[in-house]
Parts: C-alpha cells; structure tokens; sequence
C-alpha cells in the first residue's frame, strides 16, 4: 500500500516527544533553578555564618520564618532534584521492568520520607525544640 505522507509525517509523534519529554525537561531544569539562589542562601547566611555555632545559636537562626521557609524549600527541592536524576539513571541503565519499576517506588518511598522527616526536623528546631 502507497502512503502519501512524507518520511517526516510518518516520524512525528514517534519516540520521546511522545512521551512527554519536554514536561519531563521542565521538571528537571526549573528546580535545578531554583536550588541555585537557595544555595548560595545556605552557603552564605545558613552554613558560614553558623560555622562553630551551638545547637541553641543554631536553632535561632531558624526561629526567623524566613529562615525556616528557605531551609525547607532547599530539603524539598533537594530532594526532589536528586529523585529526578536518580529516576533518569534508573530509567536508562535498568533493562528488567520488574527490577525497574520496584527500584522507582523505593527511590520514591525514600524521597518522600526522607523530605518528611528534614521538613519536620525544620520545623521542630523553628518552634523551639
């Protein structure tokens, strides 16, 4: 059977861009940016300045919310970036469904705690414990 359609008509729609590649570029980059600013805010006002503090000096330094609320936009970001680059390794180096599919929902099982348990720790240390 003859087909009118050019050699690119019958390549559009195949491979990544089927998939929804450029969502998933997006959910890579855009938090990418965001951890530059935030990190050089933990750099700067977070970890030099309290170099050698106590626990105490510490845990007023997060009593500002501002403070607070940008530490924890760094464990959630942080964590949400690296689960991204550890799904694109899993996704391009694990060949078995079954393998890859159980290895995706226990990275995803650790960033969900693992940003939980910062977030709350946070928050603890910004109330007062």
């Amino acid at each position: 059977m003859q087909s009118f359609r050019s050699p690119l008509g019958r390549a559009r729609g195949l491979g990544p861009s089927r998939e929804a590649a450029t969502g998933h570029w997006f959910s890579e980059r855009l938090p990418a940016l965001g951890l530059i600013p935030l990190m050089l805010w933990f750099i700067f006002c977070a970890v030099i300045p309290n170099i050698g503090a106590s626990h105490a000096e510490f845990a007023d330094f997060l009593t500002n919310p501002l403070n607070a609320t940008l530490m924890i936009l760094v464990v959630l970001l942080g964590f949400y970036h690296g689960l991204q680059g550890l799904l694109v390794i899993v996704g391009d180096y694990i060949g078995t469904v079954v393998v890859r599919n159980f290895i995706v929902f226990f990275l995803k099982l650790y960033a969900i705690f693992g940003a939980a348990l910062a977030s709350i720790a946070v928050l603890k240390l910004s109330i007062g414990g």
